[in-house]
């Protein structure tokens, strides 16, 4: 510490550094902990020159010019404390609370590191035009299956087969998501992207077991992905079709 920073410290103490100064020393203050204790060690100091009796000091004084320039002198001690000692509870205050945030910072990214990826099934991970977004996990029904992009469900009033699609556009065509409940089999299906100038486009084919999907024998129901060259807009309609053993075909659900 200089000699310069030393008279710094006192004068900071006193409150008699005018508002330049005084933030000069507070910054470097920060970085100095030499001049933190010396500006400790001289607020009991200050504590007491505030509360000594001016006009009772300068009768002690001998000499009359001396003793208007000390009273004058203790005046603006008092005046300036008191600013002062709002300066440093407002730079205490920002300190403990740079100091708390560095700390929670700390932890909670010590905390991040330590723990191992728990990342919950239900968490939708972020989409990506270039990729296939994962399936959900299946939660019994079409209700707990929330499908990626545009989503639309139906339910065929004649065979009663409910199907949800989840539309999602890419940068290469279009990803189709379904669900299909209430399905059962034994049976051979397929889905077809029926475009809006009336042509089709079969996009996926799987087969059904005895127990269905969806049914009292497997309540969850058959989550299957599918994608197109074709842009959202050129999709009218998307149909889930049987096909018996001779290639026939019977509309199960349409979407929408």
């Amino acid at each position: 510490m200089t000699q310069e920073q030393h008279f710094d410290v006192a004068a900071y103490a006193l409150g008699v550094l005018d508002e330049r100064d005084a933030a000069r020393f507070e910054d470097h203050l920060i970085d100095c902990p030499a001049c933190a204790i010396e500006l400790e060690s001289l607020l009991p100091v200050v504590d007491i020159l505030s509360d000594v009796d001016a006009d009772a000091l300068v009768a002690t004084e001998q000499s009359r010019r001396d003793g208007m320039v000390l009273k004058k002198m203790i005046g603006e001690v008092r005046q300036e404390r008191r600013r002062a000692n709002s300066r440093r509870l407002y730079s205490l205050a920002a300190a403990v609370v740079v100091f708390a945030m560095l700390s929670i910072g700390a932890l909670f990214a010590g905390a991040q590191w330590m723990a191992p990826d728990q990342q919950s099934p239900q968490a939708a991970p972020p989409r990506s035009s270039k990729n296939l977004d994962p399936l959900p996990l299946a939660k019994g029904g079409l209700g707990g299956t929330p499908l990626a992009g545009e989503v639309l469900t139906n339910t065929d009033s004649r065979t009663n087969v409910t199907a949800s699609v989840g539309f999602e556009p890419k940068d290469w065509g279009t990803q189709v998501s379904f669900a299909v409940s209430n399905v059962k089999g034994p049976l051979t299906c397929r889905l077809v992207a029926v475009r809006t100038d009336g042509n089709s486009e079969v996009l996926s084919t799987w087969t059904v077991g005895e127990k269905g999907w969806g049914t009292a024998a497997q309540p969850e129901p058959l989550l299957l992905q599918a994608v197109t060259a074709l842009p959202r807009a050129d999709i009218a309609h998307i149909q889930v079709q049987s096909i018996d053993p001779k290639g026939a075909t019977e509309t199960l659900v349409r979407v929408p």
